[in-house]
This record gives C-alpha cells, structure tokens and sequence, in this order.
C-alpha cells in the first residue's frame, strides 16, 4: 500500500468517524428533548405566535396550542403517561450508544449502519399509518417524516466512506503473489 493509499484511507476513516459523531450527536438531543415537553411546547406556541406563519397558516397555531393544552393537562391529570417520553428518550440515548461499535471499527460494525438505515426507513410507514389513527394533521406527519429522511443522509455517507474502507483492506490483505505475474515455464 503505498502512502497516499494510507493518507486517503485515514482521511475516509476520520471522514466517516465525523459523520457518525454527526448522527450520535443528533440522535441524543433528539432524546434529550423528550424530557421537557411541556417547556417546550410552551416556547413553541410563543414561537408560532410571534412569527409570521401563524398569519398565514392559522391552523398551525392551533394545533401547537391544542398540543400545549394536552401536554399540560396530562401532566396535571396523568402525569404517568410522561413516563412513556421518558423511555422515549432512554430509547434514543441506548441507540446512540449503540454508534460506539462503528466509530471504534466501521467496516467490521457496518451491520449498525445498515441497521439504522432501516429504523430510518421505517418511520415513513409508521407516521403514515399511526398519524391518521392518533389525529396527527398531515403537515405533522411529514414533520416526522422527514426525521428519517435526514437521519438517513449522514447514514449513508457513512456507508459509502465504510465501502471504501472495506475496499481498501481487501487491497491491503492482497497476497503479493497475486499481483506480480507468475514467473515463465523454462522446461524444454
């Protein structure tokens, strides 16, 4: 292997190890924002009401003070159905701990990467098939959505980098004979 191979095979591990710090990094605030709904939900009401959407779009109001009011109220009335976003986030933190194997070896922890392609695909038929039956609005859907479309983007520049990783250590594991041609028969 010579050095630019060895140069360019640092640079797409340490390109990959970004990518994947990208998506751990995104995944644990995305679990960490479970916690405080009912903060948050209060920001975005705040939120909708000062921008200029809400003129436009008056339904988009009404849905973040209807979710407000449903946050606030449950917590007052059922403050054990918070319980559930809490393992939600757990969900998100284990999973983004789950990335620890890909950053140490990504070629030999590629099946996560699969993996998480996978969950990611997986959110567009949920979305489509729960949404309607919780009485998520259709805009909100794609919201959700869309959450695996853009987790699947650094997932697959992750796979594409660990592709040609793998390519580069099946060069490197050539056996020497392989590559210089056998010596010509000098029998009579």
């Amino acid at each position: 292997m010579t050095e630019d191979q060895r140069a360019a095979e640092a640079s797409t591990r340490r390109h990959v190890r970004r990518w994947i710090w990208i998506f751990i990094v995104c995944l644990a605030i995305s679990g960490l924002t479970a916690f405080p709904l009912e903060t948050e939900t209060r920001w975005l009401v705040s939120l909708v009401e000062r921008a200029p959407l809400a003129d436009h779009f008056p339904g988009v109001l009404e849905w973040a003070e209807r979710v407000r009011d449903g946050v606030a109220d449950a917590n007052v009335r059922y403050p054990f159905l918070a319980y559930g976003t809490d393992w939600l986030a757990f969900a998100h933190l284990v999973i983004a701990i789950a990335f620890w194997g890909p950053l140490k070896d990504p070629v030999r922890n590629v099946w996560v990467i699969r993996w998480a392609l996978i969950a990611c695909a997986a959110i567009i038929p949920l979305a489509l098939i729960c949404g309607p039956l919780r009485g998520i609005p259709l805009a909100w859907r794609f919201v959700d959505m869309s959450f695996g479309v853009f987790g699947a983007v650094p997932l697959l520049v992750v796979l594409r980098g660990i592709r040609r990783l793998e390519w580069a250590e099946a060069l490197r594991r050539q056996p020497a004979a392989v590559a210089a041609p056998a010596p010509a028969s000098t029998a009579v």
